[in-house]
């Protein structure tokens, strides 16, 4: 075979393997949040005027870690690191508790020659490795009692831990993604009811340790006129702004509530980005920010189906209920289905540490995909 036969062969076969639907909507979302972030910045002005360059190179790097997970490392590297880089995330969140920067009174954030991060963002992506390495371990029965004590030891270090800074949203987003990896790898109902009736009695008996800011946050979702000028202030605004857009929105940049500030412009361009979509592109819009989660969603279960590699399958899976439960609960928060919690969308608000971790985390699925028929 001549040397542009062979070119020809190889491109053919990358071409094949290659998801142009999941490829396709990550980049909308990604633009979106660019689009946004620049709309937003350019309105409020000062230095958040700059703030899209920033999301600019987060997006690059996320994109970066994509290609290389997608199509150059090789996945059964990853199993292998799965348990360091579990270990690691432990040590990076015991260390934002001792030495960690605090912002709205939580201990989230690691500060390192100037650069910032969260290492619960990073503590996700390990979880997921860390389970999908447990669940694909040779003989390893989820529906034994070491089975299922050793999924809850796994899961219960970085969930108390995250707990702990306090960061009850990032928290949140474990419970749904450890359920649909166990579920996937068949546990037994017995198990599953066992694990809902423990969740109902905890819940309840665990909101006389919530801090006081935590509790009004329910509070106020459960009664919105308790505290209308704090507390409950960014969600009726909120509301007010996805229901202003009508069908069509105000036009792009031409939004009034976060320019005015009645919508926090702290919060604007990141967990409330949604409502700034809502009210400038309206029904038509804000449902096509939903449509292409739905499709992002869609591509992950159909590589998860045809996933060669049982490791590389709940990857995958993880991965769905990352970005489903992430998407899901900042969408419900602005239109008031949920309480108020610092939960970003996925490729759209404005943030390195989700966006790259993110990315990262589309491209490890995405290899399940790439490598299914080998």
């Amino acid at each position: 075979m001549s040397f542009s036969e062979n070119i020809k062969t190889r491109l053919i076969a990358f071409l094949r393997n290659f998801d142009f639907l999941h490829f396709a909507v990550v980049c909308l979302l990604a633009a979106t949040g660019l689009v946004f972030v620049y709309g937003i910045g350019q309105q409020i002005g000062g230095k958040v005027q700059n703030y899209w360059k920033m999301q600019a190179l987060w997006v690059c790097m996320g994109f970066a870690l994509w290609i290389f997970f997608s199509f150059v490392f090789n996945p059964k590297n990853l199993r292998v690191l799965s348990p360091l880089i579990y270990l690691s995330s432990v040590i990076l969140l015991i260390a934002v508790l001792v030495q960690g920067v605090e912002i709205n009174s939580a201990k989230s954030w690691i500060s390192i020659a100037g650069f910032r991060f969260q290492p619960s963002e990073f503590a996700k992506v390990a979880l997921v490795l860390m389970l999908a390495w447990v669940l694909t371990l040779r003989n390893f029965n989820v529906n034994r009692f070491f089975g299922v004590l050793t999924i809850a030891v796994v899961t219960a270090i970085p969930f108390l831990l995250i707990c702990l800074e306090p960061d009850l949203g990032t928290a949140m987003v474990i419970i749904p993604m450890v359920f649909f990896m166990i579920f996937a790898a068949k546990l037994s109902w017995k198990w599953m009811l066992a694990a809902a009736v423990a969740l109902l009695i905890t819940i309840p008996s665990s909101y006389p340790f919530l801090k006081d800011y935590q509790k009004e946050r329910i509070r106020v979702f459960l009664d919105p006129q308790r505290d209308p000028k704090d507390r409950g202030w960014n969600s009726l605004q909120s509301q007010l702004a996805v229901g202003s857009g009508g069908i069509s929105g105000k036009g792009f940049m031409q939004g009034t509530q976060h320019t005015l500030g009645f919508l926090p412009q702290t919060v604007s361009n990141t967990d409330f980005i949604f409502s700034v979509i809502g009210e400038e592109t309206g029904f038509v819009g804000s449902s096509s920010v939903v449509l292409l989660y739905f499709l992002l969603c869609a591509s992950l279960l159909r590589t998860a189906a045809a996933a060669s590699d049982p490791f590389g399958k709940f990857v995958t899976l993880g991965v769905i209920a990352v970005i489903f439960a992430h998407s899901f609960i900042n969408i419900a928060m602005t239109i008031k289905l949920l309480p108020v919690t610092g939960l970003p969308l996925p490729l759209i608000s404005y943030g390195g540490s989700f966006t790259v971790v993110s990315m990262a985390m589309l491209g490890m699925a995405n290899s399940a995909y790439y490598r299914r028929s080998r």
